[in-house]
């Protein structure tokens, strides 16, 4: 089916979502993470965006952003293209890391802007990963409620809407926005507890390194895994194995 031509925004402001291919992890540990914000701060002295709000979770990440000096494509096929070449050398792999086309929406209006910045903050809480926003140390959340800022969000635009306290009481307030969402069926294992079977089962450090084990361990892995509940989707998301080669080896 033909593509859609990516709707524009008259301010110039974008919620981003950026997800791996076949939803796979793209962020395993804490060296991931720091290295997308490195990434992310390089890649904005270059394009010249405005960065305002992000969070980073593991299979996908959400940015609002407005676009100064280069078009949209271009700022992020410089971000995933820096991105994938580090991650594709530190895990041994090769082939695409991030879904073919990124998504995104034009954010028009204040009140749309400052739902959207609501819903990406909330994101880890609503995941059941932290209890508390400030608790999540890879979204821009902590950018506005501490008084020291972060060189790589530019608060400033938000700060100039409602001052700390209000922007505190604003993210405390309950919400069932869903923006850009990513639709996926339950597991019955959630992520964490799947990489744990992992670590168990594969000895391996990180998801995505069953990828590197010799074939035939690898296989025997993944009928292991089977066995301990997890789906194919669930194992292909997580190590970035292809559900044909899972599907063929729990036959």
């Amino acid at each position: 089916m033909p593509r859609h031509a990516r709707r524009l925004s008259s301010t110039g402001i974008y919620h981003i979502m950026l997800r791996g291919i076949n939803q796979q992890q793209i962020l395993e540990d804490r060296e991931d993470n720091k290295k997308f914000i490195e990434i992310l701060k390089d890649c904005k002295l270059i394009s010249g965006f405005k960065l305002y709000a992000y969070c980073l979770m593991g299979n996908h990440l959400h940015l609002i952003i407005r676009i100064e000096k280069e078009p949209l494509e271009q700022v992020f096929k410089r971000i995933c293209g820096r991105y994938a070449y580090w991650y594709n050398a530190k895990y041994c792999r090769v082939g695409h890391l991030f879904q073919d086309r990124f998504k995104s929406e034009p954010i028009e209006d204040e009140k749309y802007f400052l739902s959207v910045f609501r819903y990406i903050h909330q994101n880890p809480v609503k995941a059941g990963l932290v209890k508390k926003l400030e608790e999540y140390p890879y979204s821009s959340y902590n950018c506005y409620v501490k008084s020291k800022g972060d060189s790589l969000v530019d608060t400033d635009f938000v700060l100039d809407m409602m001052d700390r306290e209000q922007l505190e009481v604003f993210h405390s307030e309950e919400s069932e926005d869903t923006y850009l969402d990513i639709k996926e069926r339950p597991f019955r294992l959630t992520d964490e507890q799947a990489k744990e079977i992992m670590r168990k089962v594969t000895k391996c450090k990180n998801a995505s390194d069953v990828q590197l084990l010799e074939v035939k361990e690898r296989n025997s892995c993944i009928r292991k895994l089977r066995k301990e509940g997890l789906s194919i989707r669930q194992i292909s998301r997580l190590t970035g194995i292809s559900k044909g080669i899972i599907e063929r080896c729990s036959k």
